[in-house]
């Protein structure tokens, strides 16, 4: 498992959504990327440095710090789009290979390198301005029922990360939480949210989004 590339954003127009600018066209870069804890949502910080967000409500802070796709995953889409897709295309800070992000537990740990630690957190969920960067009919339709979101993580050892690095799963919770599961229960399947409840590295945000949907005072 390792990591194929690092990918930092530069601000472009976000005729999308209503806002300024987005960061959602990302490239990898060469040379070491400082990552740490970015502090709460709302600043538009994110765990890279040089990156950083400007949805800053729903994007952004330590529980979205990093956001992961792995390279099969997007191999898997230019054979559906029948069109190349770039590392950094889906917005993604780490291209992966060799690593099944998508069927990650909620609270597993990987490290990245001799140093970095990150944490799974919650799964990406698709928004305006991902349907119009990607310019493909009914995109966040398509996304969904694919269930490949990809993961965000946290940062729980800060440091320095590069394309090539090794990725290694230090270890795994003992229940059976992943992201797709955690993806297709909050956007189209329901009857999974129960599943949900107990995860405790599940962000606070996304439990009391499965709580109010089954009706359970906070």
């Amino acid at each position: 498992m390792r990591l194929v590339s690092v990918n930092i954003g530069a601000p472009r127009p976000n005729p999308w959504k209503g806002l300024r600018h987005t960061g959602i066209d990302k490239c990898p870069v060469t040379g070491p990327v400082a990552v740490s804890a970015p502090g709460p949502k709302g600043t538009g910080a994110v765990g890279l440095a040089g990156d950083r967000v400007y949805d800053v409500q729903h994007h952004g802070g330590d529980q979205q710090a990093v956001y992961a796709y792995a390279r099969e995953d997007l191999d898997g889409w230019e054979r559906e789009l029948g069109r190349g897709l770039s590392n950094g295309m889906f917005g993604e800070n780490l291209t992966t290979s060799g690593l099944d992000v998508n069927g990650a537990l909620i609270g597993e740990h990987w490290r990245i390198g001799a140093d970095v630690v990150l944490q799974v957190s919650c799964p990406r969920i698709p928004c305006g301005t991902f349907q119009g960067w990607m310019e493909e009919e009914g995109w966040i339709k398509r996304f969904t029922q694919a269930a490949l979101p990809g993961a965000y993580l946290r940062v729980i050892s800060p440091g320095e990360i590069r394309a090539g690095d090794e990725i290694t799963v230090l270890d795994r919770p003992d229940h059976d939480v992943s992201i797709s599961v955690v993806f297709r229960a909050l956007t189209g399947e329901p009857e999974l949210l129960t599943r949900l409840l107990g995860v405790d590295a599940l962000p606070e945000e996304d439990r009391a989004r499965v709580r109010k949907r089954l009706g359970q005072a906070d």
